[in-house]
């Protein structure tokens, strides 16, 4: 189920709160409970699956998480993520070599320097548009690394711009796998958010026309 279809089952806007998906769940479920149906019990049976789907879909994407603390965030200085809040709207997400300096002071000398190889890797395989070699590396650094904050934020824009690319080919269904796959592994990135909240608006008018 993709999630504007989640959003509309559920009534409610992209971007809705974790309040409000709770808020709209429970409002629905005792509407369409089949035992608040019985003359109509398998229709209502059906709609209450569906709804059911769409909550779990919607919450496993965005339920709330403690705060990171400054030494956890991903740039040092900045002021955490509210997970709850809508995306708003943001420049883009990029890794480039403007990017700030990478957090490397809680890693062994060995894996520090992996981590800055790959990266300078990352940057050039993204901006080749190869993205099947991109998304192997940065897994494979994201199980050597498990535990990174900005290595988990890289796996999510590299799933990301892989979708975007299957997207402008019209691959829509394996672009969407990827879009998902971006937002279960950066959950609480509001602009990762924006940005594939975008991709999904252009499978759909992709597959209108």
């Amino acid at each position: 189920m993709d999630l504007p279809d989640c959003y509309r089952l559920l009534g409610l806007r992209t971007g809705a709160s974790y309040e409000e998906i709770k808020s709209s769940y429970r409002r629905l479920a005792r509407q369409y409970h089949p035992d608040a149906n019985p003359t109509n019990q398998q229709q209502a049976q059906e709609k209450f699956i569906q709804l059911t789907e769409a909550y779990k879909v919607l919450i496993s994407l965005i339920r709330p998480a403690p705060p990171l603390s400054s030494a956890e965030h991903p740039r040092s200085g900045t002021a955490p993520v509210d997970p709850v809040a809508k995306p708003s709207p943001q420049p883009p997400v990029k890794i480039t070599k403007k990017s700030p300096p990478l957090q490397t002071q809680h890693l062994s000398a060995t894996d520090r320097q992996l981590k800055e190889d790959l990266y300078a890797q990352l940057q050039q395989l993204l901006k080749q548009q190869r993205f099947p070699r991109a998304i192997a590396l940065v897994e494979g650094l994201a199980q050597r690394l498990p535990q990174d904050v900005e290595v988990r934020q890289w796996q999510a824009i590299t799933y990301q711009r892989f979708g975007r690319h299957l997207t402008n080919h019209r691959e829509s269904e394996k672009a969407r796998v990827y879009l998902k796959k971006a937002l279960r592994t950066d959950p609480h990135n509001r602009s990762l958010w924006y940005e594939v909240e975008r991709d999904f608006r252009r499978i759909e008018q992709i597959e209108i026309y």
